[in-house]
């Protein structure tokens, strides 16, 4: 299991699974008042949380598919990374792509993060690339 340090500045309880069978938790809006996110507008949502991640581990910072689906508030930057050296607030950057206002309010969920490990890699350069049954089939070769 992966421990993370955490430091919770704000007034909401510290982040937590949902179910049993979650791979994130939600974090919530961390505001000394209310945020109004008009349509097309994007907006930098503090969370009072500072985390330390192991080495070798990252934190994702993903949309929630309910706010998503219901108001059209997702994450600007999805996913966002948190690298593992960074000591600062976890703020997350919203965006409104619906026609209407949306308020967030101090304690609303308003994403989740996930933790990944990851291994570093090194290039090595090279003249050709080995081949494939794709090849340099890009976005949509394979139809709808």
């Amino acid at each position: 299991m992966i421990k993370v340090k955490l430091i919770n500045k704000s007034n909401n309880s510290a982040p937590e699974f949902a179910t049993e069978g979650a791979a994130g938790v939600d974090l919530k809006a961390f505001l000394e008042e209310s945020v109004v996110i008009k349509p097309f507008e994007r907006v930098v949502i503090p969370t009072g949380l500072y985390i330390e991640l192991p080495q070798g581990t990252e934190a994702q910072i993903r949309p929630r598919s309910g706010l998503a689906a219901k108001y059209g508030i997702t994450v600007l930057n999805s996913p966002g990374t948190i690298d593992c050296d960074y000591r600062g607030e976890i703020k997350v950057v919203l965006i409104n792509l619906s026609n209407d206002e949306f308020v967030v309010n101090s304690g609303d969920r308003i994403c989740q993060m996930v933790i990944h490990k990851f291994e570093r890699f090194e290039w090595y350069f090279s003249e050709q690339l080995g081949d494939t049954t794709r090849g340099n089939g890009g976005f949509g070769h394979t139809g709808i």
